[in-house]
């Protein structure tokens, strides 16, 4: 997401914002919030909606304190008007709906971080957006790796064979660093995994490449360790030349931080998300609007 994009969708969602002044609460209505976060129909964001009250739950806030339901009246086309329900929602309320979506569509991602943080300065909106976007990525690097391990093994390979493979397919994606060697070089512990200090970039090519592998091994029904490391090679010596003809050499690129440590920062963040986003007021809410 551009820094443009970014600026654009702050905006929209700063031009939502309500506020209670005598209770020091900020809140959005979930009606105004169900189209920018990307729902067509309420139904589905009200689903959504009731996953966040769960989680809410779950984390033992009590949900009254951060959703209230309210009524709102709306015009008809007739001149009449018609209730409907609505939803005030605090910050904490907004950031639970957000973590219940799906994190790769551009609004979901953008609010996960908007509404974990009570800044209004964009440059820190675009870091925890980068921050995001490289936990995600390695997330699903971790599920393709997964998916490859378990349909190898059902093909005569153990995890031994899956070591092996994976290892080869690094020193082809990084022009002959064996992943130990690429370990060494950025000062990693051996023990520890080598996408966990890559940069968002790395993690993706090495995702590309094992989802081209898992799809190609079942696809061709490869059979055995030498057919599907040949394969696996092939796939990162392609996606290497790729990064190649853009000037990208993965194994130039300086390592990133400790996805460990920003897990950890991310979640310390988070539990502190509830407490200064506000509760609102006994008796507030359940009051039709126009």
């Amino acid at each position: 997401m551009d820094k443009n994009t970014i600026e654009k969708m702050q905006n929209r969602f700063d031009s939502l914002a309500q506020n209670m002044p005598e209770d020091n609460v900020e809140f959005w209505f979930a009606r105004d919030l169900q189209e920018p976060l990307g729902y067509a129909r309420w139904e589905n964001f009200l689903t959504a909606i009731n996953r966040a009250i769960s989680s809410c739950k779950t984390t033992g806030y009590e949900p009254d304190d951060h959703f209230r339901g309210v009524t709102k009246m709306v015009s008809l086309g007739s001149g009449a008007e018609r209730p409907i329900e609505d939803f005030m929602l605090t910050r904490y309320a907004c950031y639970l709906i957000a973590q219940n979506g799906d994190p790769r569509k551009e609004p979901i991602a953008f609010a996960q971080s908007y509404f974990a943080l009570q800044t209004r300065k964009q440059e820190l909106l675009e870091d925890r957006m980068q921050l995001i976007a490289r936990m995600e990525t390695r997330d699903r690097l971790k599920e393709s790796e997964k998916a490859l391990s378990q349909n190898i093994y059902e093909r005569g390979v153990d995890d031994a064979g899956f070591g092996r493979i994976r290892s080869k397919g690094d020193a082809a994606l990084f022009g002959g660093s064996t992943t130990k060697a690429m370990k060494t070089k950025y000062g990693i512990t051996q023990t520890r995994p080598l996408a966990d200090f890559l940069p968002t970039l790395t993690i993706a090519a090495k995702n590309l490449a094992t989802e081209i592998t898992n799809h190609n091994v079942q696809q061709e029904d490869l059979q055995g360790e030498p057919d599907i490391t040949g394969e696996h090679i092939q796939n990162n010596k392609s996606v290497r030349q790729m990064l190649g003809e853009r000037g990208i050499k993965p194994e130039k690129l300086p390592p990133a931080e400790d996805i460990k440590k920003l897990e950890r920062r991310v979640k310390s963040e988070e539990k502190k998300i509830a407490k200064k986003s506000g509760v609102f007021p006994e008796g507030k809410g359940n009051q039709e609007s126009k």
